[in-house]
């Protein structure tokens, strides 16, 4: 194992610049520091250089903005109108987020050499990548909670605690990736494209979406 026991992982950013197609430091990074920059008023996007950064940065700009959708959609003075709004914007955040994983996949796919026989890994290195996306965005409001002011002693020291377990939920992840990478490049796991092969938002698939529009065809 490549970090089982090296935080360091998680601390370089991205001015380091990659050793290999698939930097896992790399890209804990740049999550951190774009979700840093995007809270700020005038935040704006970190530098990219490639096109696997590029492509992780939008995805993880998707479940940046997804949260925050989630957020006001449980707002309990909203009303049913504005409620509306917010879900059919999850709906469509939540069909990017997803398309962006399968466009990693396939990039990664692209440019790697697999070996045929090798053991099938049934969670691929895109869907490991949205995981870390979302932890980054777990760690960055936990730790406003923590240190919220007008919030109570109890309060910040339940989420001080929380913090700890996202911090080493974090690094496991991080290192699972970077072994699952290693061993995808040595031959001996591989990984496939699972298409997500959605239904709910097909207008050939969906009943309610072709039988409405159906009965709007009738005379």
């Amino acid at each position: 194992m490549l970090c089982a026991a090296n935080p360091a992982i998680l601390r370089r950013g991205p001015d380091i610049p990659p050793a290999a197609m698939l930097n896992v430091p790399h890209i804990t990074g740049l999550q951190r520091l774009a979700t840093e920059q995007w809270h700020l008023a005038a935040g704006s996007d970190p530098p990219t250089t490639s096109a696997l950064e590029h492509l992780a940065l939008e995805q993880h700009r998707a479940n940046f903005d997804l949260w925050h959708r989630e957020d006001q959609a449980r707002d309990p003075h909203a009303t049913d109108s504005t409620i509306s709004g917010v879900k059919r914007s999850i709906d469509k955040l939540n069909q990017r987020r997803n398309d962006l994983v399968e466009q990693i996949d396939e990039l990664l796919l692209k440019a790697t050499r697999q070996n045929s026989t090798a053991s099938l890994h049934s969670e691929t290195p895109g869907l490991i990548i949205d995981r870390l996306s979302i932890m980054a965005l777990k760690l960055f409001h936990t730790h406003e909670e923590a240190h919220r002011s007008a919030a109570d002693q109890e309060h910040r020291v339940r989420n001080r605690a929380r913090l700890e377990v996202l911090k080493e939920q974090q690094l496991d992840l991080a290192c699972c990736l970077e072994d699952l990478w290693a061993d995808i490049g040595a031959g001996r796991r591989r990984f496939k494209l699972y298409q997500q092969m959605k239904m709910y938002n097909d207008p050939n698939l969906n009943p309610v979406l072709y039988e409405a529009s159906t009965q709007a065809a009738l005379p």
